[in-house]
């Protein structure tokens, strides 16, 4: 018989979950006996992957954290390959298999999850934490039944302007201003992650749910939910003020928690001081071991990466900025699908630029400026703006946009043409987003702002 694998004082037991580059694993401590939760990171996917920033911040985040319904992060142990985050162990599993068995809850229940989790995304933004992916998945439950907020591999901290820009999350539980090409209230969004929770608990289903997702985001913005029949109307006055579309008029924490729905029976939770045993450091001695070996190999990734989230929002049928701002009436946008590396891209741009006799000035990440070339004394720099950003959406696939907010059109519209053709010289993209790219792989979409 094969004894369990031991790393440090912990013995390895039972997988209990797992992820795309990680799993979790119960262990014990063998010098207490005590049940422990160890996620087992590969270190080689992660750098491979760029993720190192996102791995440390989570474990950074976590050490932040102490209350009582927020799992708890004991200590960060590394090897050669794996990286071992040792947490608290909560036995009662996901609320989602809670939801799952008993496809409702009743009020007393609901309202006692609900304000706890209040009470732990309140300590989280007072400690200046967004979480961004609130989620009954993410949400786990003790022996007691008691609420534990969990897995902040996408949370951010506080900027001194409090403005966020990366678009994430779960599409059933995203705020709708994530949508938008602007900063976005990481407080703000995670309220309403909040009341779509609320509104799961109470009713047994979500309140956006469709298997389109352009449909579900225009369902999202709109705030288009009906409650339940059982609904008291307490209840459908708080969640109405929590989805809110529009961030500034959305209620806030404190308000939520002086509701008088809310109010019953309500008992906070006392955050614990700080646990001066945790090791606030261990998090970069887990990488060192692999950073050499890695650094020769390492591929440069756009800084521009996005997601599926944002890709969807770039374009027409989803882009929802006239919701939230006044538009430029003047800037033309065309975007283009690339089934090329972000690098083979950008030759293609320089080509179609040399073809359409303008000159290339590059930018930091992936921008550039397209002028005229100086013999073609018609036009002048100053009276012509015209840009194109390439924005990775994996590894051969990238979408760029071409934006002229002055000059000539004739000179535009000759280089995206040329541009075009060069992007369509490989065969139709195959992608988690391959409807949307395709949208403007024939042509481009050309679009005036004041449309969106």
């Amino acid at each position: 018989m094969v004894s369990p694998k031991t790393i440090g004082k912990y013995k390895l037991g039972r997988t209990i979950g797992e992820g795309a580059f990680s799993k979790v694993k119960l262990a014990f401590n063998s010098n207490n006996g005590e049940k422990v939760a160890i996620k087992v990171i590969d270190k080689h996917m992660v750098m491979k992957n760029n993720l190192k920033h996102q791995v440390q911040s989570e474990i950074r985040t976590m050490k932040l954290l102490n209350h009582p319904n927020i799992v708890r992060i004991h200590e960060v142990l590394g090897t050669k390959t794996k990286i071992y985050i040792v947490m608290e162990y909560v036995s009662g599993g996901q609320l989602l298999d809670k939801m799952t068995y008993a496809n409702k809850l009743n009020e007393r229940e609901a309202r006692k999850l609900f304000q706890q989790l209040i009470d732990a995304v309140d300590y989280c933004h007072n400690k200046g934490v967004y979480h961004r992916d609130l989620k009954p998945e993410n949400l786990l439950l003790d022996s007691k039944g008691n609420l534990k907020v969990s897995d902040f591999g996408l949370s951010a901290l506080k900027k001194p302007d409090n403005v966020l820009n990366t678009r994430c999350g779960s599409p059933c539980y995203v705020a709708p201003e994530l949508l938008v090409s602007k900063g976005y209230d990481g407080a703000a969004s995670d309220v309403w992650s909040c009341g779509v929770i609320l509104f799961e608990l109470l009713a047994g289903f979500l309140p956006f749910d469709d298997p389109n997702l352009m449909s579900l985001y225009h369902k999202i913005c709109r705030a288009e939910y009906i409650c339940a029949p059982w609904f008291s109307q307490s209840q459908k006055t708080l969640i109405a003020k929590i989805l809110e579309p529009r961030p500034g008029k959305r209620i806030t924490i404190s308000n939520i928690i002086e509701d008088e729905w809310f109010q019953t029976d309500y008992k906070p939770a006392c955050a614990y001081e700080f646990d001066p045993t945790v090791n606030m450091d261990d998090d970069s001695a887990a990488f060192n071991s692999i950073e050499q070996k890695t650094t020769k190999s390492k591929i440069s990734k756009s800084s521009s990466f996005i997601n599926a989230f944002e890709l969807i929002a770039m374009f027409q049928d989803l882009d929802l900025s006239a919701l939230f701002e006044e538009q430029d009436h003047k800037k033309q946008t065309r975007r283009f699908g690339s089934q090329h590396t972000i690098i083979e891209t950008i030759e293609k741009i320089e080509a179609a630029a040399t073809h359409a006799r303008l000159s290339v000035e590059k930018m930091n990440n992936f921008k550039i400026k397209l002028h005229p070339k100086q013999t073609m004394t018609r036009y002048s720099r100053s009276y012509f703006d015209l840009s194109a950003k390439v924005t990775e959406v994996a590894p051969t696939h990238c979408v760029v946009e071409i934006s002229k907010s002055a000059g000539d059109l004739r000179m535009y519209n000759e280089f995206c043409e040329s541009l075009s053709s060069l992007l369509k010289q490989k065969s139709r993209v195959s992608s988690e987003g391959e409807d949307l790219v395709d949208q403007c792989d024939a042509g481009g979409i050309e679009k005036q702002d004041a449309e969106l």
